[in-house]
């Protein structure tokens, strides 16, 4: 079963692994798409997901050919998707050919309108070069008007949309002093290019048509934000390009054999106000 439907609340999911479907291209696993009640439009572009495991990253490891399978390893690497009840589903992807990480991811959805996302991993070898585990994740976003990513910074709201693809891309948290080293020959990345602004509480929010998006963290450490302008490529009708909003999450030292993870939570609701926004973050911090 490479992708199945699951309902709950105001919300429709269409989650799936790597396999191609349809319109739905190969190499993208996740929520392949998302609609709200209110909301026929998929909240992703449609080709491609949402919620994406886009990449594995040492800082050294590079492919040696045209073919991408190391840069986005979690995109070609082998990966199954199980149902486990009407509302929940599991990624699994064994061991990788190159940085050897296994991991679980599970979506569950749950009324009125949220997604929560769990990821757990497993290095099973010394395989990460500079003795960090970089992951990231990406989520193409469907030609919103406002392609801006939002947070708070200083108790003040910062407003992220970069000039173009690898700008100044990468907004650590206040104290993140997490340093990662790449090699002279690897390539440029997301991940590589850091803005100046940090943030201080772990969500950001979107716009999309008449909804808000929202992403919440159980965590700071380790999770970075990421905002491309153009990552899921362009629409010619509406004549923009599709924003992703991504994320990270860094180990930055491992053992083998020991399992890391954290939660997310996918908020996608009615436009609503900031004060309401800030009440989803508390409802989080609750939970």
């Amino acid at each position: 079963m490479a992708h199945d439907t699951f309902r709950a609340g105001d919300l429709t999911a269409i989650i799936g692994d790597n396999a191609a479907s349809g319109m739905h291209r190969a190499g993208y696993n996740g929520l392949w798409s998302l609609t709200h009640r209110t909301e026929p439009a998929n909240l992703f572009v449609p080709t491609v997901a949402g919620l994406n495991f886009e990449h594995i990253f040492d800082g050294d490891r590079i492919d040696k050919d045209k073919t991408q399978r190391v840069f986005f390893e979690p995109r070609h690497a082998p990966m199954t998707l199980r149902r486990l009840s009407a509302t929940e589903a599991e990624l699994h992807q064994p061991p990788t050919p190159t940085f050897h990480l296994e991991s679980w991811t599970r979506f569950a959805l749950s009324a009125p309108h949220y997604v929560d996302m769990s990821f757990r991993c497993r290095p099973t070898q010394h395989a990460f070069a500079h003795g960090y585990i970089g992951l990231f994740w990406a989520s193409y976003i469907n030609a919103p008007e406002d392609r801006s990513m939002y947070f708070r910074q200083g108790g003040v709201w910062q407003q992220l949309c970069t000039q173009r693809h690898n700008d100044e891309s990468t907004v650590r948290h206040r104290d993140d002093k997490i340093e990662l080293r790449f090699s002279e020959r690897y390539p440029q990345a997301l991940y590589r290019n850091l803005s100046p602004l940090r943030y201080d509480e772990p969500f950001y929010y979107g716009l999309f048509r008449n909804h808000t998006v929202i992403l919440l963290f159980d965590r700071v450490e380790g999770i970075r934000f990421t905002h491309s302008p153009s990552g899921g490529g362009g629409n010619k009708e509406l004549q923009t390009t599709n924003p992703a909003w991504d994320f990270q999450y860094i180990v930055p030292k491992y053992e083998v054999k020991k399992e890391y993870g954290f939660r997310v939570r996918l908020a996608y609701r009615l436009r609503c106000s900031r004060a309401d926004i800030l009440r989803e973050v508390n409802t989080w911090r609750k939970q």
